[in-house]
């Protein structure tokens, strides 16, 4: 039997390498697509949870991850041998950043090496990992194929890059359009099949390095924008304006407006890190991305903005920033989710710390963090607590905050994500970004 026809009668065998906030949610869909599905995973802990049928990424149904498991369309595994048997294998590994800001691929490298001693004909290999134009044909495509196999013959190489927006309740990876670029067209084809059996709507493209490069521009529109209104928040500070009320009031016009927020800086898995990847790439071709460039230095530079803020709010009340309590109001990188890669909040704690306030926090999603190498325990929200802190600092606006309490207890309210919006009645206590 053909992989096409496997596909479409859905006896293919699937593997997913790296099984985080991308992978497993994939595993699972494919499971319940009705995919024999096998998760490979270096850690541990992750491959006995899942194995147990146990979730722990928040956009994964428990109980369709128990139930796959249970009907045994989905096993997990640290044996990379078990790849042998796939027919397609999605690679959902972390791509970061070095220390110096320069793409690190190595665990996409090392995947792909060790996937190759495992490849045979008529396998389709899918990177599904953010990265840089050029990766799939330039480091992947001659790892795959020294073995001899020939693309689009034996083998078929494609690049569909993850969209996840954790906690959104809307999009989820089965009807998030899915983009998709293949070596060949024979490539294409394999993989635009696969996908089009679980996810609602496919949007080929001419390569894969088409499609590595619309992934990448995407959060780099992200990044530019909320570096735009970030700038836009510290002159509106400045000028004594409500920042707030000028993007909502610029957000009336029926047309060529789309309203981002600032913030005390980005977080998550793309926004801080994917921009960085073209910029690098763009020195290859003597292009200096300047704009990708200074938006990751006005994003960066938020969190010092934060910590000046607070320095001088408190010099306002008449308290030194030394020896103050701070209450940090949340330190995941967005509301209602439990995910804090890459988080600013950490950032602005770092700073409060090494000016030697008194810090603790409250997150209903991270009972504990460490900063500056001491570990901090999430406290409750008490009143007495409210009431003793020199400042209450919300750096992540989650709903399970009561913002009317903290506004009437805290004698000053840092809101630098707008949360206390729907607070009725005076807030002279509270001041925003």
């Amino acid at each position: 039997m053909s992989l096409l026809d496997k596909i479409k009668t859905r006896s293919a065998v699937i593997g997913v390498v790296g099984l985080g906030y991308v992978g497993l949610p994939l595993a699972v869909l494919q499971a319940k697509t009705g995919y024999r599905v096998i998760g490979v995973d270096e850690v541990a802990e992750k491959v006995d949870l899942v194995s147990r049928g146990e979730n722990y990424i928040s956009d994964v149904d428990s109980a369709e991850l128990k139930e796959a498991v249970r009907a045994g369309r989905l096993s997990a595994t640290s044996n990379f041998a078990a790849l042998r048997g796939c027919d397609i294998v999605m690679i959902c590994v972390p791509t970061p950043l070095t220390k110096n800001k320069e793409p690190d691929i190595s665990a996409v490298v090392s995947v792909t090496k060790q996937l190759a001693q495992h490849v045979h004909p008529d396998m389709l290999v899918v990177l599904e990992s953010t990265t840089y134009p050029g990766t799939t044909e330039e480091i992947m495509l001659p790892i795959l194929t020294s073995g001899g196999l020939k693309v689009g013959q034996d083998i078929f190489v494609a690049f569909s890059p993850e969209r996840v927006d954790p906690g959104n309740r809307s999009f989820k990876t089965h009807n998030t359009f899915k983009l998709v670029g293949g070596v060949t067209p024979a490539c294409l084809t394999a993989a635009r099949t696969f996908y089009e059996q679980s996810i609602v709507k496919i949007f080929p493209v001419t390569s894969p390095r088409v499609a590595e490069m619309t992934k990448v521009f995407e959060n780099v529109f992200r990044s530019v924008n909320i570096a735009l209104v970030n700038e836009l928040a510290i002159l509106c500070d400045r000028m004594g304006l409500n920042v707030y009320e000028v993007i909502d009031a610029a957000a009336t016009k029926n047309f060529g407006f789309m309203p981002f927020y600032p913030g005390p800086g980005v977080g998550g898995h793309c926004i801080p890190l994917d921009p960085y990847y073209l910029a690098w790439k763009s020195k290859e071709y003597d292009v200096h991305a300047r704009f990708i460039e200074l938006a990751g230095e006005i994003n960066e530079g938020m969190p010092y903005y934060v910590l000046a803020k607070i320095q001088r709010l408190l010099n306002q009340h008449g308290h030194c920033l030394n020896g103050s309590e701070v209450l940090v109001l949340g330190v995941t990188y967005k509301a209602d989710v439990a995910d804090w890669r890459e988080t600013p909040a950490i950032k602005v704690m770092e700073l409060l710390q090494r000016e030697k306030a008194k810090l603790v926090y409250a997150d209903p999603f991270t009972p504990s963090v460490e900063i500056g190498g001491r570990s901090y325990a999430a406290v409750e929200v008490t009143d007495e607590r409210l009431r003793r802190c020199a400042c209450a600092a919300i750096l992540t606006a989650h709903s399970a905050f009561d913002y009317e309490r903290i506004v009437k207890l805290a004698p000053v309210v840092f809101d630098t994500r707008n949360g206390t919006r729907n607070v009725k009645g005076k807030k002279d206590n509270v001041v925003l970004l």
